[in-house]
This record gives C-alpha cells, sequence and structure tokens, in this order.
C-alpha cells in the first residue's frame, strides 16, 4: 500500500504560510471584523465558491440547497488529545468575546461562525481544527446572507467551474476487503464471547488522482445525487453524511441515530420489500436500539422532555436505507452545539458497545488511524446554535499532497452479522464518494 501522510495538525499548514491563530492561547485572541448582510438568492451554494483554493480552506455544511459554505482563513486553531473539543470551544470563546459583529439578519448560522471537524480519538494525529472563513453565504428558509469577515470588499469572486479528477486509481488502504472480512469474523467472535456486545468496524481505501482534487467537484457531486446527506467539508475532509450527530436551534436539541443499513437494488418494488424485511430484522434492530440508548443516554443531562420514538422508521437514500430514529429535547442547562457533539461522541452508532471495550477492539482489529473519519464535522455560531453530523461517506484529501484522498466506510457488528454481507454492505457506503470522483 503507498504510504498516506499523516501529518501533525500544524506543520504543513505553518509551511504553507498559513495563518493559525492563537493555538488555544488567549492572549493571542484577535480581533475580528465580522459583517452579515441580507443577500438576494445566491442559487446554488456550491457553486460559490472560487476555484484555486486549497483544500483546507473550503467549508461547506449543505443539504437540499441550503446551508453555509465558505472559504478563505480569517483565523484557525488546531487542538489534540483529550481536551480537543474543550480547547477548542475554549477558543472559540474568547474569540465571540473579542469579536466586533454586525448582523443585520440575525438567523442561526449568520454573524460569527466556526467550521470544524474532530478526530474519532483523542489519540490521533490527526486532531481536531475550528476555523472561520474570511466569507461565508447561507441560505435557511427562504432568507439568503452573506458574512465577511475582516475583509473591506463584501463582493463575490468570480467562480470558475470546477473539474473532474482524472486518471484516478484505486489501491487498498490499512487492510484488504478479504482481510477486513477476516476483522469482522473476529469481532463477531469477540461479541458470542461475552466480550463487546457492538462494535464498528471501519475500512480505508486510497484514490490518487494524476492532478489536485478539487473538493468543489466532490460537494457538487454529493450535494446533488444524495440530497438528503449534509454535504461537508472542513479542512480537507469532505463527504456527505445522512447522519445528524446533533442540531441546537433556539433552545431545541435534535440528533437523528442512524444504524442497520441494507443495500438498495435500483428496483422500486424490490427495495420496498427490502425496506420492510430491514424494519422486521432483529439483527438491525438490535444493533439500532444500542445507537438510540446512548444518544439518549448522552443527551439527557443536557435537555428536558426528551423525545425518544419507540420504533425506527426507514431512511431511504439513492445506495442504501437505514433504520433511523429523530431523538429530540429541550435545552436546560444553556450547553452550546459543540459541547452536545462532544458529549455524544462517540455514540454506539460509530463506535459500539460497551463504548471502552468496543473502541480497544476497533484499535485491535482496523489497523488504521480513522483520522477525523467518525468524527463530529459541522459549525457552531456565536449563541452556541449550530449543527453536526458524523464524519460518514467522507474522504480526507492528502494535505501534503492533494492529488489523493482516502475514503472510508464502516459497519456496525452483532452477533448475528455475517463477515460477507457486512463487506458488501461497506462498498455500499463507499459509493457516494467514489462516485463522486468521477
Amino acid at each position: 500500500m503507498p504510504a498516506f501522510s499523516h501529518p501533525s495538525p500544524l506543520g504543513p499548514k505553518r509551511a504553507l504560510g498559513w495563518s493559525i491563530v492563537n493555538e488555544a492561547r488567549p492572549a493571542a485572541t484577535p480581533r475580528l471584523r465580522v459583517r452579515t448582510y441580507e443577500l438576494t438568492d445566491p442559487g446554488d451554494l456550491v457553486g460559490l465558491i472560487p476555484a484555486g483554493r486549497p483544500a483546507e480552506d473550503v467549508m461547506s455544511w449543505v443539504r437540499r440547497e441550503e446551508g453555509l459554505v465558505g472559504w478563505g482563513r480569517a483565523a484557525a486553531v488546531s487542538t489534540s488529545g483529550d481536551a480537543r473539543f474543550a480547547d477548542a470551544e475554549e477558543w472559540w470563546d474568547a474569540l465571540v468575546a473579542a469579536a466586533d459583529v454586525v448582523d443585520e439578519v440575525e438567523r442561526p448560522g449568520t454573524g460569527l461562525v466556526g467550521f470544524g471537524s474532530f478526530s474519532f480519538r483523542n489519540s490521533s494525529d490527526e486532531g481536531a481544527a475550528l476555523v472561520v472563513p474570511e466569507m461565508i453565504v447561507g441560505r435557511r428558509d427562504g432568507h439568503a446572507w452573506l458574512t465577511t469577515i475582516n475583509r473591506t470588499t463584501d463582493q463575490l469572486p468570480e467562480v470558475k467551474p470546477a473539474e473532474a479528477p482524472t486518471g484516478v486509481e484505486r489501491t487498498d488502504g490499512a487492510l484488504s476487503p478479504a482481510q477486513w472480512r477476516g476483522a469482522v469474523g473476529d469481532a463477531i467472535e469477540y461479541i458470542r464471547a461475552g466480550r463487546i456486545d457492538k462494535v464498528v468496524l471501519a475500512r480505508d481505501e486510497i484514490h490518487t488522482a494524476d492532478a489536485d482534487i478539487d473538493p468543489r467537484w466532490l460537494l457538487a457531486r454529493l450535494s446533488t445525487a444524495y440530497r438528503d446527506t449534509w454535504a461537508f467539508a472542513v479542512d480537507g475532509l469532505v463527504g456527505g453524511t445522512p447522519e445528524l450527530l446533533v442540531r441546537s436551534d433556539k433552545g431545541l436539541v435534535t440528533s437523528r441515530v442512524l444504524a442497520g443499513t441494507i443495500r438498495r437494488t435500483g428496483s422500486d418494488d424490490h427495495d420496498l420489500a427490502l425496506a420492510a424485511s430491514l424494519a422486521r430484522s432483529s439483527k438491525d434492530l438490535v444493533e439500532h436500539e444500542f445507537a438510540v440508548r446512548s444518544v439518549e443516554a448522552a443527551l439527557r443531562p443536557h435537555c428536558s422532555s426528551m423525545n425518544v420514538p419507540d420504533a425506527p422508521f426507514v431512511l431511504h437514500l439513492p445506495n442504501v436505507m437505514h433504520l433511523a430514529t429523530d431523538v429530540s429535547g429541550a435545552l436546560t442547562d444553556g450547553a452550546s452545539s459543540l459541547t452536545l457533539a462532544a458529549s455524544l461522541h462517540p455514540s454506539a452508532a460509530v463506535c459500539g458497545t460497551p463504548t471502552r471495550e468496543a473502541a480497544l477492539v476497533i484499535d485491535e482489529l482496523e489497523h488504521m488511524d480513522r483520522g477525523r473519519y467518525a468524527g463530529p464535522v459541522g459549525w457552531i455560531d456565536a449563541r452556541g446554535d449550530g449543527e453536526w453530523g458524523i464524519a460518514l461517506r467522507s474522504g480526507q484529501i492528502d494535505i501534503e499532497n492533494p492529488c489523493r484522498i482516502r475514503l472510508f466506510a464502516g459497519c456496525g457488528i452483532v452477533e448475528g452479522s455475517d463477515p460477507v454481507s457486512e463487506v458488501a454492505e461497506s462498498v455500499a457506503k463507499l459509493a457516494p464518494m467514489r462516485e463522486a470522483l468521477r
């Protein structure tokens, strides 16, 4: 397998002369000048992102033509280790307190906004990044806006269309499909032996193009083909996730739990029958229940009036169908969306049950650093509102070699799992990013 670089969070960005502000040192907090104005409908949000920006300088959180896109870096911080969430939030709070903000729109996602992505494990070399772009365009509920940060002009740049990657070649990641199938078999034996109840195993693969991969091309493909997912990009991590880890909007907290998957066939009649079988599948229902209860337990200390449906519904996506449950509650302790995301991570949907033992099995069987795959990704505003998804159906563009991207997929393993079927499911989950590279 070709070596794939996992640079330290600060090293390559400093080498390129980028501004990493503060590094969680409050004394260095810059005073940002933030202006948000109403905007006539700008059209396709992803299509507004200018060409020529490094992948790390492209930000997106878009679903069904609504959301946010941004570019450039007005301020950013990298954190790592056990305190990566707390350190990022401390930096964010100081940035908010020092900012000079004029917000003529005053909606979630206006004013000062930071885009973030966080590593799955505290030991990961990838760490975490929280980035404030120089320009942000947003649209929600029929309203559009433009936010500028430390800029003297509010003119949107001219846009050059993105071009498809060429000459893309695929190689195995840490494990070949056959080796990963064996790892799934080992996990099933651990479950039968009572070591764990569930574990989520991921695998990766490397794709290399002839030239630098344009994240705008990936975002355009994902937002068009998978409209019910959030097309995201933060610090070189690009994907289309169907799973909303948490949304905090004026005191209402919601989380969408996905666990239990079946691949679509392309035949409507057959897919309806498959959806019915998924809704009755004891294996998938057990997997889903683990995930729902872990989310409920994490949110309950922050919320009252929790609403946890008794049964999941089937979410239909172009490539797969999932068992899904929307959990909601009323925020009672004033926690920010980032604090809530930290409380929820890692859920059973991306790690397993019990969490500690499942994490140890992941370390033993995956033979790779997930980086920011399966970690929280999303945005936060100055009010603490925000949306954070789980970085699924995603790939990390190599900072040091942007013609390469590392794709990921994972599957929940329970006692009733079949290794061959899990490999097929992982292929279905890789499909959105594989297709986006064409």
